[in-house]
């Protein structure tokens, strides 16, 4: 039987997991948020191919079970007085529900770590799905603006947390 709304946890991501991660492939049209092949990434040293940005923001996110499952990722990018995040979560578990339950896994580790920061995340405007999962957890769109992507000009949202939304 599978669990409705398991508990997530989050971690250090290590090496191992970033590599796991940059071989996860999605279905179109969620196919754009993939990563280049792992020895790309640590030779260029980007994102989570470089071991200091890894330390520094990139968290896993695990199924809490005997064996801790990686189901996914989180970014918490540092701004002036904002924590951004992002988020990744393994093919095999986008669409079934679980998407409220692990972004607030990754919200109480950004709250823990910058308690006095605005919460924030930008989500293309077509992702209704992930929109919901969002909703769900506590973000509210707070504007809508066009953003430069490798593949042009992509309208986005950028939502915040309810909880710690400027009044």
């Amino acid at each position: 039987m599978t669990q409705v709304n398991p508990i997530f946890r989050v971690m250090p991501m290590t090496e191992e997991q970033a590599a796991e991660i940059s071989t996860w492939q999605y279905e179109p049209p969620y196919n754009i948020y993939g990563w280049l092949p792992w020895d790309q990434m640590k030779a260029l040293e980007i994102e989570f191919g470089d071991p200091v940005l890894r330390a520094q923001q990139y968290l896993s996110v695990v199924r809490d079970q005997e064996l801790p499952e990686l189901c996914g990722f989180a970014q918490l990018f540092p701004m002036e007085g904002v924590t951004r995040l992002g988020f990744g979560m393994r093919p095999s578990l986008c669409g079934k529900g679980y998407g409220p339950s692990f972004v607030s896994s990754v919200v109480r580790e950004a709250r823990r770590r910058n308690p006095q920061h605005v919460i924030d995340l930008e989500v293309l405007t077509w992702n209704i799905r992930a929109i919901r999962a969002y909703e769900k957890s506590g973000f509210v769109i707070d504007d809508t603006y066009e953003r430069l992507t490798p593949e042009g000009y992509q309208l986005f949202h950028c939502m915040v947390y309810e909880k710690t939304r400027p009044i």
